[in-house]
């Protein structure tokens, strides 16, 4: 029966990052991976942040930088372009393994092909996790695993998430691709409740996906994705000649910052946590940012000796403080695109339009506060640009 000071589920950013620094702040680290190798699925189209790829030190080799930025609604179509790379998107399976490879240089061991059955629990704490291998036992532990939750909803401490997204995608060759920029398709012809994408990986490599919201449409992304795909609407013509080389398929939590994240002897981080930007479902810097959060929390409760949430709420307070906000904005501009109609869809666009690169960027990131909405009615005393300064004040105003 392994014991350790802290047990980490799920090797995606948000559990290695948290293993490495559970690791680096002095505890001994068990990290359990599913999969018979990390990221041996895709489960995510990969786009991030200049700022945040700096920030994680992900080197050169795991992205592809992105500064032009289409959107395509039925009948309109809004280019952005930028001097300088600030987006990317990346090379999903090479960063994650290097993300675990770095927990492992910092003294986590790894444990591929060892998924997370449930918790051990012990007078209502969680005290590890239970493995078809063995018991793996800790002072705290870490539930990555994503949308399933596993270790959390085992110990009846969080339900289903309600609301998430799911995404059909597949890495393709394509002769008419546009190695510089991103699509973003909306309207009901891309997808029922939700977007299509394709975003370049340098070359003549693309990924071309959609996503749905559920439960607002049950309608399967692959059968949109082939039907797209088929048929080439829109922008999609371009691509000329398609030819595909890999499926990803994945579920992301949709829910906001509703869980609470911090338990008796477990902490919740990434996916697992609710840690996502809404607005294009990405949480892949915000997975990374946090793990190394609750990893620092786990590695100093274990060596305090109290896991208790008490001792460890500090980890909540400060994720919270500094994201929960923008992710309830964020949630709400989410909830009023997903009941436009095609000819709505339309005139957003046209408000779009008139955004810089980087007030453009900041919004597609969900990264508008006070400062942001006070920005955009200085740059843009247009009605369109009102309205969307009024939504986002609502939203930051109110609860979810």
């Amino acid at each position: 029966m392994p014991s350790h000071d802290v047990i980490v589920a799920g090797a995606g950013p948000a559990g290695s990052s948290a293993a490495r620094a559970a690791a680096l702040g002095g505890a001994s680290v068990a990290l359990l991976e599913r999969e018979a190798e990390v990221a041996q699925s895709v489960r995510t189209s990969g786009v991030t942040w200049m700022d945040a790829i700096r920030e994680f030190g992900i080197p050169r080799e795991c992205y592809h930088p992105v500064r032009t930025y289409s959107m395509f609604s039925p009948r309109n179509e809004v280019v952005v372009r930028d001097s300088a790379a600030r987006a990317a998107v990346l090379d999903v399976r090479r960063t994650y393994r290097r993300l675990a490879s770095r927990a492992v240089e910092a003294g986590a061991e790894l444990h591929a092909g060892t998924p997370a059955k449930g918790p051990i629990l012990e007078g209502g704490a969680v005290r590890g996790v239970r493995t078809a291998r063995a018991e793996f036992r800790a002072r705290v532990t870490v539930d990555a695993t994503g949308f399933h939750s596993a270790v959390a909803r085992g110990a009846g401490l969080v339900a289903p998430w309600r609301r998430f997204g799911v995404g059909a995608e597949w890495e393709a060759h394509a002769e008419g691709a546009e190695e510089d920029e991103w699509w973003l398709m909306v309207g009901s012809e891309y997808s029922p409740a939700g977007y299509a994408w394709v975003f370049p990986l340098g070359g003549d490599m693309v990924r071309i996906g959609v996503g749905i919201a559920k439960p607002e449409s049950g309608e399967d992304p692959a059968a949109r994705l082939a039907r797209l795909l088929e048929r080439r609407p829109g922008p999609l013509a371009r691509l000329g000649r398609v030819e595909t080389t890999e499926y990803h398929y994945g579920i992301i939590p949709n829910g906001g910052a509703s869980r609470k994240t911090v338990h008796d002897g477990l902490l919740l981080a990434g996916d697992t946590a609710g840690q996502a930007n809404p607005i294009v479902l990405e949480g892949i810097r915000h997975a990374i940012r946090y793990g190394e959060s609750a990893g620092r929390e786990a590695a100093r409760a274990a060596a305090s000796g109290d896991a208790s949430a008490r001792a460890m709420r500090g980890y909540e307070k400060s994720w919270r403080r500094e994201i929960a906000s923008r992710i309830r904005a964020a949630s709400r501009v989410q909830d009023r695109w997903l009941d436009l109609d095609d000819a709505a869809w339309d005139a957003e666009l046209d408000a779009i339009r008139g955004l810089s690169a980087d007030e453009f960027l900041d919004f597609v990131r969900g990264d508008f506060g006070p400062g942001y909405i006070a920005r955009m009615a200085a740059a843009h005393p247009r009605l369109a640009a009102r309205q969307l300064g009024r939504l986002v004040a609502g939203a930051l105003s109110g609860p979810r």
